[in-house]
């Protein structure tokens, strides 16, 4: 699509407005966002769109049309999906060596661990290898009523943090405000990080890893404008 406006704006119900005519979902809705600082951040993609509109480039509209069209409709649904993450976390399934890789996962991962058993009351079981470990039912369950609190905009935010991760406890300490994004990025390559000093760079995985943090941080700035990360 070309560009076809001159100004950016946003509207009263914190419409995103285009020489004065709301923007719209793929869905046809209007693309009115839940706080200031999130429709100051989407307004800001579309103030600074070229010639040509690059979906690519514009991450935090994608997050909010996902929002608005995709979670809200069946948030109890998507919430559900992504709890599933909980029953195969990432913390959970440690290396069986060498000797500092196993004390590399339990020194950035246990005090995470930690955390949420305090915060969610529940008990996890650890397993050494990738064979499936299954978790206590109250656990599973008392993650799920986590995830399930969380409004569309929080869930459409978490959503590429927890699939990036391949962790729904990491991104649940992000958006509790017990860890703050670089923490959560570097637990979460961890073991990417231990293959790259041994084995040295792959240009390949290096491409896809910017990627991915790229992916990563437009999602911790969306969950930040929308207001669904904690400050204290």
């Amino acid at each position: 699509m070309k560009r076809f406006w001159k100004e950016v704006g946003i509207g009263p119900t914190l419409v995103v407005v285009l020489d004065g005519r709301p923007v719209r979902t793929p869905g046809r809705a209007p693309l009115a966002l839940p706080t200031e600082a999130l429709a100051e951040a989407v307004a800001g993609e579309w103030r600074d769109v070229g010639d040509e509109v690059d979906p690519r480039l514009m991450p935090l509209t994608g997050l909010a049309n996902a929002a608005i069209d995709r979670v809200e409709p069946e948030r109890s649904a998507f919430a559900a999906a992504l709890s599933r993450y909980g029953e195969g976390d990432l913390l959970y399934y440690r290396a069986d060596g060498p000797a500092e890789l196993i004390q590399r996962q339990a020194a950035a991962w246990d005090p995470v661990l930690d955390w949420a058993r305090g915060r969610y009351d529940v008990h996890f079981e650890l397993a050494t290898g990738v064979m499936h470990r299954a978790q206590p039912p109250a656990t599973v369950q008392r993650l799920a009523d986590a995830v399930g609190a969380l409004d569309a905009w929080a869930l459409a935010g978490l959503s590429p943090v927890v699939t990036i991760t391949g962790s729904l406890i990491l991104p649940l300490a992000l958006v509790e405000g017990a860890l703050a994004p670089d923490a959560v990025w570097a637990a979460a390559s961890l073991d990417e990080d231990w293959q790259e000093e041994k084995w040295g760079e792959d240009a390949l995985a290096t491409q896809s890893r910017e990627g991915r943090r790229r992916e990563f941080d437009a999602a911790v700035r969306f969950l930040t404008a929308a207001g669904a990360v904690r400050t204290s």
